[in-house]
């Protein structure tokens, strides 16, 4: 009669002299075939041209340094980069990017966007923009809506549509708030180096320290912060419950043992 075999096998002792094997990993392209998505590529091609044209029309309209100054040319020239890399390993079906960059990409764009429409462009918004001043035409026009509009409502639809959901935690939350605290640290600095009257000194109504002072910018900086934070958090919740576009195409893999019908092997 046969012994029954233990459920746990025990490992055999080390050989001294002799290290232990390393465990083994098994990448997971060896277990899904990588998938090619041209139309994705060709989607992202064209909002990182949408970005770089707004670019560079404003960059022809004024001046090159006081237009790369601003945080809605430097989070669109981050989005032509991040969409061009994202294009090219969609279509050679490399390994997508880090969910940590295109989620902080999105972030940033999106504040681009928002700020522009409920604050700048907001007639009844105490930082409005707009005041006596008419609207903005012709080629300026076509950069703004660019710029504020399509590559902002672009960059959400690929990321909620067509990028796969990473295992974003609420540390990126709070690391993706370390550009804008950059980006207002050089704003006060470059504003505080240019004498009083200059025009365009601060480049937002909201960090103009002529009009409300040092307290006041830091008051407004706390609390767009906090909205900021509040939004970087809830995509972080939204990467957590949004499918998958991509784990829906792939194919089962066939099953070339078994037959589909009753039957032994094959």
């Amino acid at each position: 009669m046969i012994a029954p075999i233990p459920k746990d096998i025990p490992d055999l002792p080390a050989i001294p002299g002799i290290p232990a094997p390393a465990p083994s990993i098994v990448p997971a392209r060896a277990v899904v075939a990588p998938i090619r998505r041209p139309v994705v590529a060709t989607f992202r091609i064209l909002v990182a041209l949408a970005a770089a044209t707004g670019v560079a029309i404003d960059l022809m309209l004024g001046s090159p340094l006081r237009v790369l100054s601003y945080f809605t040319i430097q989070s669109s020239l981050l989005v032509a980069m991040v969409f061009v890399a994202s294009a090219g390993r969609a279509w050679t079906a490399r390994r997508p990017l880090s969910g940590a960059v295109t989620g902080g990409t999105l972030l940033y764009i999106s504040i681009t966007g928002l700020v522009y429409h409920l604050i700048l462009a907001n007639q009844s918004s105490a930082f409005s923009m707009t005041g006596d001043a008419a609207p903005p035409t012709g080629w300026q026009a076509v950069a703004n809506h660019l710029l504020h509009t399509v590559t902002p409502i672009a960059a959400a639809a690929d990321w909620l549509l067509l990028t796969r959901p990473a295992p974003l935690a609420l540390r990126h939350a709070a690391t993706w708030l370390l550009y804008p605290i950059a980006y207002l640290t050089f704003s006060l600095a470059r504003g505080a180096m240019m004498s009083p009257g200059t025009p365009a000194r601060y480049l937002y109504p909201f960090i103009d320290v002529d009009q409300h002072g040092y307290p006041g910018v830091l008051a407004n900086a706390l609390l767009l912060g906090l909205a900021f934070y509040a939004l970087a958090i809830l995509l972080v919740a939204l990467d957590h419950i949004r499918p998958d576009p991509v784990r829906r195409r792939v194919r089962r893999p066939e099953n070339r043992i078994s037959s589909p019908a009753t039957g032994g092997l094959k």
